[in-house]
């Protein structure tokens, strides 16, 4: 067993949950939802969407009050920013995957557009495989904080997860490495090295021309929806033109909050 410079654990190639005192530190997340409402002059200062629908799927055990800051801050964008309307989210990978399916659809059908996914937390995992299942209807997938890779039991969150799910992440090795794989949708897993709840590797996707990862320094598991460079970093990737697709610039008002392109994926 071998300690990591986040102070989490490594042993015979299986990851760890974030350290302790990461976890208790999660609590700062407040800081930052108080820091976007300061900064949010700045915030609207980031690149105008056209109008398409926006799924916002919450994290586990949390509902659509959830994504609440975040789907306000995209329609004031001019996005057409929707919630997921299935309550608290207690998990349920497979169980889930109808209803999912079903909201994405009423949206395209109602909009004639295709949807950009935002998910926060287990959230992101739902929209990683809302893209496989259904990439006709998905337009842009945009992960926060979300375990979908590596060792996804490394999270403190785990035991929790089966027990209300009635899910164990063993069962679901299939459909986790698919999910783990690469998407047929432009893809962007934002994450944070401090997270408290989930290590920061499973957030990590395969880097290609259609696919990123974004690190954020500081930023809390809790917090990491409303941490005012995520947000930016979310209206500036969805504003992207439909079918393209460019890396993240991080020369933008929020520079000193994004560790640079080749740390983003080095462990």
């Amino acid at each position: 067993m071998s300690p990591r410079r986040d102070g989490t654990l490594e042993e015979e190639g299986r990851l760890r949950p974030p350290a302790l005192g990461l976890l208790l530190a999660e609590a700062r997340g407040l800081f930052e939802f108080n820091a976007s409402l300061l900064l949010s002059p700045l915030l609207m200062r980031a690149p105008r969407g056209d109008g398409h629908p926006v799924l916002a799927l919450p994290g586990f055990l949390a509902s659509d009050l959830s994504m609440a800051p975040m789907r306000r801050y995209l329609s004031e964008l001019g996005y057409e920013a929707h919630a997921w309307r299935m309550g608290r989210n207690l998990g349920g990978l497979a169980r889930m995957r109808d209803s999912l399916r079903a909201r994405l659809s009423e949206i395209h059908t109602a909009t004639g557009r295709k949807v950009s996914v935002v998910g926060w937390s287990l959230g992101g995992v739902y929209a990683r495989d809302l893209a496989l299942s259904a990439p006709d209807m998905v337009r842009y997938v945009l992960t926060l904080g979300s375990p979908f890779a590596n060792d996804v039991r490394a999270t403190h969150a785990t035991r929790l997860y089966e027990a209300l799910s009635g899910e164990r992440v063993e069962d679901l090795a299939e459909l986790r490495e698919a999910i783990a794989g690469d998407l047929p949708v432009p893809t962007t897993s934002i994450y944070s090295r401090a997270d408290g709840v989930v290590n920061w590797r499973t957030c990590l996707l395969r880097p290609s021309d259609r696919a990123e990862n974004i690190e954020v320094h500081l930023a809390s598991h809790l917090g990491l929806g409303v941490n005012p460079a995520a947000l930016w970093a979310v209206a500036d990737r969805l504003a992207q033109p439909e079918g393209e697709f460019s890396p993240f610039d991080r020369a933008g008002p929020f520079a000193i909050a994004y560790a640079p392109p080749e740390q983003a994926v080095s462990a």
